[in-house]
């Protein structure tokens, strides 16, 4: 069962065991619609103030990189769906929102990235996601709910895997007495 959360998007809710049965489920890869550009690519540097020749200097870019390259920050921001266009519609939410459990609240607990070639400006990458575990119910300061693992892995467009993403999330019941 789906249904709007206060993010707008469709949550689907279920129960523990319907989670747990999709434990190794992978996504089919979702491209990005941004292709990795210099324009974000200062725009994060200058806000984060990182003077890296990397994201500034082309030449020097070339030389060490291949190409002017991404912030390893921004990984994520390559991937991120429009959450408007003119054709309507809502994206399609990351796995984690596609898990049924209970529960109407997300929160990141940690994530660990591990980064083997450098994203450079021209990239269009790709993610598949890969649900890797469902906790027990475990009760916290937050509430009671569930930890959600997942692994996501990058690819540029010639299929080479520049990253890997392991994320676990906390999703739990608002107002549950927690």
């Amino acid at each position: 069962m789906t249904g709007p959360s206060r993010t707008g998007y469709d949550v689907a809710t279920g129960t523990f065991d319907e989670a747990r049965a999709m434990v190794g489920h992978r996504t089919d890869p979702r491209t990005g619609s941004v292709v990795v550009n210099e324009a974000m690519v200062q725009q994060f540097a200058a806000l984060a103030h990182d003077a890296s020749a990397g994201y500034w200097d082309p030449e020097f870019a070339a030389e060490w990189w291949g190409g002017t390259v991404a912030p390893p920050a921004m990984l994520m921001t390559w991937l991120m769906p429009l959450e408007w266009t003119p054709r309507g519609g809502l994206p399609t939410p990351l796995l984690t929102a596609r898990v049924p459990l209970p529960g109407d609240t997300f929160i990141n607990a940690s994530n660990d990235t591990e980064y083997f070639e450098p994203v450079r400006v021209g990239d269009r990458l790709s993610v598949e996601e890969e649900l890797i575990d469902v906790s027990e119910q475990k009760r916290t300061a937050l509430g009671v709910g569930h930890f959600v693992t997942t692994k996501s892995t990058y690819r540029r467009q010639d299929e080479t895997v520049v990253a890997e993403m392991t994320n676990v999330l906390f999703r739990f019941s608002t107002g549950d007495g927690g």
